[in-house]
């Protein structure tokens, strides 16, 4: 049994929180809403899961300290662009030699471009860190069913911490050494399934996905192998597995966000209809500035940054893309 700080309260923090409350860990969530910590600790309820009833040994609190004090690791479950002032505050309670901090959020952070784990780092330069990732929708983790993941670290005794207290009969973890891999794949799979909800909101076909899939896949790990990813963790759980499941699921905010703007929706309609965070939105503008730094060709990565800041039209785009240059399969 371990004691498990989680900050963030989301539908990610509290599946997570909920999967590893079953297995006889004790919880404490850190919210920055009082609404939501009064929900899960007086009604166990979560508003972004209101199916799940919550295990008694979760409980949640809007202060870092009780949180944080005597847990064996912390998961960090923030949006990205939360990410830096949420650590600046509770860093001065983490005990970086002893509790690791599991990154469980997927993006960038817009002013640096930093990954997550180097904001991380750059805040509390001693801390071990980790990132979890894969293949896993909040509402099924949440009702059990069976999911895969990776973890990645450069600290082994993290990586088998985390896989040991994770893993069971419907969660089998993975590890790997390639955090910078990791991230990235979550981070940039995200944008491509934006671009699959347009495709869906504009009402192409299998085809399309296919493709859509295939060729995102080549611009992710183009950029991610510049950025110091190892080329085969993009064809992995963290890549083209995340890839697959955010692109094709009805789950995914991602997708559904892309769908509306497909479907003629302002982005500022499509952030409330959607009502959470959207990573791929938050991320495209920093993907496509790396893009242009290491000189990446990521054209389908190009267009959707001109549907989102240049106006261009969805099906224009779909039209720019269906036209380039032909060229041989790389």
């Amino acid at each position: 049994m371990k004691n498990i700080a989680i900050i963030g309260s989301g539908s990610w923090g509290v599946a997570l929180a909920i999967h590893l409350s079953r297995l006889g860990n004790n919880i404490k969530i850190w919210s920055y809403n009082k609404e939501e910590c009064d929900l899960i600790n007086n009604q166990r309820h979560c508003k972004f899961l209101p199916n799940v009833e919550l295990p008694e040994n979760i409980t949640c609190f809007t202060d870092y300290e009780p949180v944080i004090k005597d847990a064996d690791f912390i998961l960090h479950v923030t949006p990205s662009k939360a990410t830096r002032d949420t650590v600046k505050q509770y860093k001065k309670y983490v005990e970086p030699n002893k509790q690791p901090i599991i990154i469980c959020s997927k993006g960038f952070e817009k002013a640096t471009s930093y990954t997550l784990d180097e904001v991380i780092l750059d805040e509390i330069p001693d801390a071990k860190v980790a990132a979890l990732s894969g293949p896993s929708h909040a509402e099924e983790v949440s009702i059990s069913i069976p999911t895969l993941l990776v973890v990645a670290s450069e600290h082994e005794d993290v990586l088998n911490q985390v896989q040991e207290v994770f893993a069971c009969n419907k969660m089998r973890v993975y590890t790997s050494k390639d955090i910078k891999g990791v991230e990235l794949g979550g981070a940039l799979k995200n944008i491509i399934a934006f671009c699959a909800g347009v495709a869906a909101g504009i009402k192409l076909g299998d085809n399309t996905f296919a493709a859509l899939i295939t060729r995102g896949l080549g611009e992710i790990s183009r950029l991610g192998v510049k950025l110091g990813g190892d080329i085969q963790t993009f064809y992995g759980l963290s890549g083209l597995g995340d890839l697959i499941v955010t692109c094709l699921s009805e789950h995914s905010r991602n997708r559904r966000a892309g769908k509306l703007i497909g479907e003629g929706k302002t982005l500022e309609e499509t952030r409330k209809i959607v009502g959470m965070t959207i990573e791929s939105v938050d991320n495209i503008e920093v993907a496509h500035n790396l893009a242009k730094t290491y000189n990446v060709e990521m054209p389908i990565l190009e267009t959707v940054y001109k549907v989102l800041y240049e106006k261009l039209n969805p099906k224009e785009a779909i039209e720019i893309l269906m036209t380039r240059e032909l060229k041989a399969e790389i």
